[in-house]
C-alpha cells in the first residue's frame, strides 16, 4: 500500500503530540525493551509471531522450552509440525502458527543462511510475518525507526486523536507523520503498558489517566 501524502501538522497539533510523548516518557521511562523474552533476532521473530492474539506473558511462558529444543532457524526448519504444535498449543491458533514458524525457519535457512533480514519487504515476505512483526524486529534488533501498531496502539491512538484510521497500516503511516522518529519504538512499548493498566478495553480508567486533559475521548466513554 502506498503511503498517503503527508498533511502538515499545525503548531497546536505538534505541541499536543509533544506533551503526550513527554508524559509517556515521564511515566514509563525511555530505556525500554520489548515485553517479549528473547536472546537472538530469530527468537524475537518467533516470539512476535506467537504473540498474535495472545498475551506476551503467555508467550514468555512457552518460549523457554521452545527455544531450548529449537534454538535457531536451522533447528526449527527440521522440526515436526506436531511437536511444535504441542509446545505452542496454549498460545492459540497453534496449527497455523506452527506451520508458519517452520516454513519461516526453512526460508530463512535456505535464503538467508539462517539470519533474519532487516528489510521490511523481505521480512513481510516470510511466512507468518506481517508489518507489525516486521517492525518489532526492525526497531528492536536493527534499530531502524519503526512504528508498531498492535490492538493497544491502534485503539489508544484513535482515543488520543492521533489518527482516525482503523486499518493498522494506515494507523502506522499517521503515527509516522505525527510522532518524531526517535519516539517510534519506545512509544509503542509505552502505549502497550498504558493500555494494559490505565486505558484498558473495554473499561478505561479515565479518572486515573495522566493524559485525560489531552484526550478528546475523555468524558465520552459509555
Amino acid at each position: 500500500m502506498a503511503q498517503a501524502a503527508k498533511k502538515r501538522l499545525t503548531a497546536k497539533e505538534r505541541a499536543r503530540s509533544a506533551e503526550i510523548l513527554a508524559r509517556l516518557d515521564e511515566r514509563y521511562g525511555t530505556d525500554l525493551m520489548p515485553h517479549l523474552m528473547y536472546e537472538t533476532p530469530f527468537q524475537l521473530l518467533v516470539a512476535t509471531i506467537l504473540s498474535a492474539q495472545c498475551t506476551d506473558a503467555r508467550v514468555n511462558m512457552v518460549t523457554p522450552a521452545l527455544f531450548k529444543k529449537y534454538p535457531d532457524a536451522a533447528a526449527f526448519a527440521k522440526a515436526k509440525l506436531k511437536d511444535v504444535e504441542k509446545l505452542i498449543h496454549s498460545t492459540g491458533f497453534y496449527h497455523n502458527k506452527a506451520k508458519n514458524l517452520i516454513a519461516c525457519a526453512k526460508e530463512l535457512t535456505e535464503r538467508y543462511d539462517g539470519e533474519v533480514p532487516s528489510d521490511i519487504e523481505l521480512l513481510t515476505a516470510l511466512p507468518g510475518v506481517g508489518r507489525k512483526t516486521a517492525n518489532v524486529v526492525r526497531g528492536n534488533i536493527f534499530h531502524e525507526p519503526s512504528v508498531v501498531v498492535d490492538t493497544h496502539v491502534g485503539r489508544i491512538s484513535r482515543k488520543l486523536g492521533l489518527t482516525k484510521e482503523t486499518d493498522p497500516e494506515k494507523v502506522e503511516y499517521d503515527l509516522m507523520r505525527v510522532l518524531p522518529k526517535e519516539n517510534w519504538i519506545r512509544s509503542n512499548i509505552q502505549l502497550i503498558s498504558f493500555g494494559r493498566v490505565i486505558c484498558k478495553a473495554p473499561t478505561p480508567k479515565c479518572a486515573d489517566c495522566f493524559l485525560s486533559d489531552l484526550c478528546p475521548s475523555f468524558g465520552k466513554e459509555k
